[in-house]
């Protein structure tokens, strides 16, 4: 009779946790080492609490890294529809919301979190918290696993679903990257992503708080690389909100190359810019006694105002009539409200991502088995390596699907 596989899953988060579940129901006797006091802490932050667990129009699109098309052969293995179904048959009915978002029917991360452990405690899986992995090592056909308190195990497979460096308050702290280093990996160059953007202006103080529905784009060499609408809001750094957090992956890609980036903020995306001007010279031709800044009341967020007409250079605003402007103040107003640019000067930091960008080099892992090529019997799950995802459920995604390749093969 064949010996059961003896799996080490270290990290038990999202990826770590189905990693375990599928090892352990294909018979292998699992071990979950999470160095948080409790497993899936991280999770219980996604989708603002709501956990929104997957994305139904998640496909190998919707995914960045060195080579994005890794990911396509893992997903196909365990899509968004079986995704679903998993959790079903765990207890959670579910429902889809906006662009795809899908979540648990209760709106409750913890809901998701406590069918996961009901699992994974009636299949049998050994979790040990407080469990921080500072050492592997593989020693002729065995891994030997060391914990900061000396403790040793020993395992057959190991599985590394550590995390990346995003939210470092929920236990993602690198140390994965350093593991898969000792091991013989490589790990890409890491930067935040769905993060806010720090912002070069004189203005943010004055507007923090203000939020608009609009278009945001990233330029670069005059080029729009990536481009996205929706809430975007003013902090006294920059900007934030799900249109700059999607964006922000781009932003940090340059940044990290050390190239220049700018954000262009489109305010009244709702009409061409020819539409635009002509709306506002209607406006002024009927207000032509109103200050100028009065003029736009009811057109434009009112706390923007005067910050958008500074940015036209327009100083004095509430002393000067509307029909004191010349056409070349008219046409920098519209300029403004149709394409308003700032340079960006960074991200917020690891804290603020919900994210990371860059890990373990794809190239050094089987796309179908997420098995390393360097180490037979280590595999690898979830943000860990070099794939991440848009906003939206695609993150967690892949956690699931890695997880479930992984685990599978481990057990194997």
């Amino acid at each position: 009779m064949k010996a059961k596989k003896r799996v080490i899953v270290v990290g038990g988060g999202a990826a770590g946790m189905m990693a375990a579940i599928s090892a352990r129901r294909l018979g292998a006797d699992v071990t979950i080492l999470e160095r948080n006091p409790r497993v899936g802490k991280k999770l219980l932050a996604t989708g603002n609490g709501r956990c929104n667990f997957t994305n139904i129009q998640a496909d190998v699109t919707c995914y960045y890294g060195q080579n994005p098309e890794f990911a396509r052969a893992v997903l196909a293995a365990f899509p968004v529809a079986e995704t679903i179904r998993f959790f079903e048959k765990l207890g959670i009915e579910h429902k889809v919301e906006e662009a795809g978002k899908v979540f648990p029917l209760s709106d409750q991360a913890s809901s998701v979190l406590d069918v996961l452990l009901y699992e994974l405690r009636e299949l049998g899986v050994n979790i040990i918290c407080d469990a921080c992995v500072k050492t592997i090592a593989k020693q002729q056909q065995e891994f030997v696993v060391g914990l900061e308190n000396g403790a040793v195990y020993l395992a057959d497979r190991v599985i590394l679903t550590t995390g990346g460096k995003a939210m470092p308050a929920s236990g993602s702290d690198g140390s994965g990257y350093e593991l898969a280093q000792q091991l013989g990996h490589s790990v890409t160059a890491l930067f935040p992503a769905l993060v806010q953007l720090k912002l070069d202006g004189p203005y943010f103080k004055r507007i923090e708080g203000v939020k608009i529905v609009g278009t945001a784009e990233i330029i670069h060499g005059g080029q729009s690389l990536a481009k996205d609408r929706g809430d975007i809001l003013f902090g006294n750094y920059g900007v934030s909100g799900p249109p700059i957090f999607q964006l922000s992956r781009k932003a940090g890609e340059l940044l990290n190359e050390g190239r220049e980036a700018y954000l262009k903020i489109t305010i009244m995306d709702m009409f061409a810019k020819d539409e635009l001007r002509a709306i506002i010279s209607r406006r002024f031709q009927v207000g032509a006694k109103k200050p100028v800044d009065f003029s736009l009341v009811g057109l434009v967020n009112k706390r923007l105002i005067p910050v958008l007409l500074l940015t036209a250079g327009i100083s004095d605003f509430n002393q000067r009539r509307v029909a004191d402007l010349i056409a070349e103040e008219v046409a920098r107003i519209v300029d403004v409200l149709t394409d308003w640019r700032f340079r960006i000067r960074g991200t917020k930091g690891w804290p603020n991502a919900q994210v990371t960008a860059g890990g373990v080099a794809t190239r050094e892992i089987d796309e179908s088995t997420m098995e390393s090529k360097l180490v037979p019997g280590l595999f690898f799950a979830g943000e860990i390596v070099d794939i991440d995802g848009q906003c939206g459920g695609f993150n967690l995604q892949w956690a699931w699907s890695s997880g479930f390749v992984a685990g599978r093969q481990a057990a194997l």
